[in-house]
């Protein structure tokens, strides 16, 4: 009878799809798939490179599924920083291992007046997949140039690396077909004016 008893007391619950203190016959939720790592050529930043560094670790601070790391040869690098004259370019991503994206570091937005860190951070933003709003708070990267040259934050919010982290939640194995989609981030206000 006691043999029963227990047997119903187990039986019930399941029938009506509640639980009891019985051990459950599904398994926990997998740990996070393996981290993207995406490698980076900066030997034609220039006097970039510190705010590049700067910039990465913030994202490495920030993300979970990707990790940022300089190349072994600048030819094996998924995706480049160079510095140029005219204003910040990137390759719209998100870039995967064995990617071609580029950052192109403007010169014209340093001349603006605008942080370099920031530049550069809100570039890398670009080649994980994000988009520009410039609508957004100063505590936002992906505001660039929106809040103007006071801003100096250069570290991506909750929001921005939730995305990343979900656009690299399915690992390598997952790698979307590469589009060469650049951004022109003109990071001037008449330059916007006019454009409109």
């Amino acid at each position: 009878m006691i043999k029963r008893t227990v047997a119903m007391a187990a039986l019930i619950p399941a029938m009506l799809g509640t639980t009891c203190g019985v051990a459950s016959a599904h398994s926990a939720p997998k740990a996070t798939t393996a981290v993207v790592t995406l490698t980076y050529d900066a030997s034609q930043a220039g006097q970039w490179a510190s705010a590049i560094t700067q910039g990465v670790q913030n994202w490495n601070d920030a993300v979970h599924n990707v990790r940022l790391v300089p190349a072994s040869s600048p030819g094996s690098a998924d995706y480049v920083y160079v510095a140029t004259d005219g204003w910040p370019e990137t390759t719209l991503g998100p870039i995967f291992p064995g990617g071609s994206g580029e950052v192109e570091l403007g010169q014209e937005a340093v001349d603006e007046g605008y942080d370099v860190t920031r530049i550069a951070a809100h570039e890398t933003g670009h080649i994980l997949g994000l988009l520009d709003d410039y609508s957004g708070p100063c505590s936002e990267l992906m505001s660039g140039h929106g809040p103007g040259t006071s801003c100096t934050d250069a570290t991506p919010d909750a929001a921005e690396a939730a995305q990343v982290d979900q656009n690299y939640a399915d690992g390598a194995a997952a790698a979307r077909p590469h589009h060469r989609q650049v951004v022109v981030d003109v990071w001037s206000a008449p330059a916007l004016a006019g454009a409109r």
